[in-house]
């Protein structure tokens, strides 16, 4: 718990929507000055996301993403279940999305998505010790599996096909792994 003087205290919650997904709350804060404000806050269960390594490819799969209105090039991730391991999300969301098992796998950080607004925690895996398994998305998950290398990565992100924070934060974590050798830790 932080005691920072810039800290907000929390006067009243008001519940706006309750999702499958998310909820969304508006909060009434005091101000380090005395004075209210509100603040939206979305609260999320938190995330995995892979970055599976085989052969000096990336795993990534295609999907389409409601929001942006287009398809997405992404690295596997998912959200968590209630009361589940990140490490077991992890393991659970590559298989079921690109039909890899895994062995070893790393946390590499966790990372708050967009804390201004936003309570969602996204635990990056890492793994390069991976054995074909079998697909099994959701059933309103519809997906395309394939392997991409790091250059095709970087020019994904420069035509806007990969423009996912979790995606681009894995290439450059890949990118300093194929100069120094380790993911650090």
């Amino acid at each position: 718990m932080s005691t920072s003087a810039l800290d907000e205290v929390t006067l009243s919650t008001q519940p706006i929507f309750e999702g499958r997904i998310i909820s969304l709350q508006v909060d009434t804060v005091r101000l380090p000055d005395g004075k209210t404000a509100t603040r939206e806050v979305v609260r999320h269960p938190g995330a995995v996301a892979v970055l599976a390594l085989r052969d000096g490819k990336m795993l990534v799969v295609d999907q389409f993403r409601q929001p942006m209105g287009r398809c997405e090039i992404e690295i596997p991730a998912g959200k968590l279940e209630p009361g589940e391991d990140p490490y077991a999300a992890a393991v659970r969301e590559l298989e079921e999305e690109t039909g890899y098992r895994c062995g070893e796998i790393k946390l590499l950080q966790s990372f708050y998505t967009s804390p201004g607004f936003a309570d969602e925690l996204i635990h990056l895996y890492v793994t390069e010790d991976l054995v074909i398994g079998e697909m099994a998305p959701d059933e309103d998950e519809f997906l395309e599996v394939s392997e991409i290398t790091l250059e095709e990565a970087y020019r994904y992100i420069q035509e806007t096909r990969i423009s996912d924070a979790k995606t681009i934060m894995a290439v450059y974590a890949w990118h300093l792994y194929t100069i120094t050798g380790t993911f650090g830790g």
